[in-house]
């Protein structure tokens, strides 16, 4: 079980499209999707705007990976 004040991970893989956007994201890690983190922790994740990946000085998707953590009081 999980023990109170225990933080809990949502670990999410994500594309960041060439013009900053978030596209696909999948998640990971979870701790259950009955605690509601994995929809917390992506609608979080889609609000954010990024700076495109460069590669040679030209705007492409990016894969990254981000842990979101929930901690309970």
């Amino acid at each position: 079980g999980l023990g109170a004040g225990e933080g809990r991970q949502v670990i999410l893989q994500a594309v960041i499209r060439k013009d900053g956007t978030v596209g696909e994201i999948q998640v990971l890690r979870s701790p259950g999707s009955k605690f509601g983190f994995d929809e917390a922790a992506i609608a979080a994740v889609k609000q954010w705007r990024y700076k495109p990946g460069l590669q040679n000085g030209r705007p492409v998707d990016v894969y990254f990976t981000i842990v979101v953590d929930f901690v309970l009081q």
